[in-house]
């Protein structure tokens, strides 16, 4: 769990709206295990309004890194492979 303070701070968003915006895909969110030597890490990404907040927590949950920047959230579906060149 992610602390609504984090996540409405990186978003200029009070804290109590998170939960809301969640449920209705106004945030999103995307979590990475980490392997070989980031084994026991998690990279975790919410994605709002254009924004990023990246978080990188342990086993304890504990944040070890924390990022924002500009971005808009990853696409869901299907791929169509045969768009994709080998020259790209």
């Amino acid at each position: 769990m992610v602390d609504a303070e984090i996540v409405g701070g990186a978003f200029d968003l009070p804290p109590k709206d998170v939960p809301a915006r969640l449920r209705n895909g106004e945030i999103t969110s995307r979590c990475e295990t980490g392997i070989d030597d980031d084994a026991g890490r998690w990279r975790l990404t919410f994605y709002s309004g254009g924004r990023a907040l990246r978080l990188v927590v342990d086993e304890t949950g504990a944040i070890l890194s924390r990022s924002t920047f500009p971005a808009h959230a990853p696409t869901t579906g299907a791929i169509d492979l045969a768009s994709l060149s080998a020259s790209d």
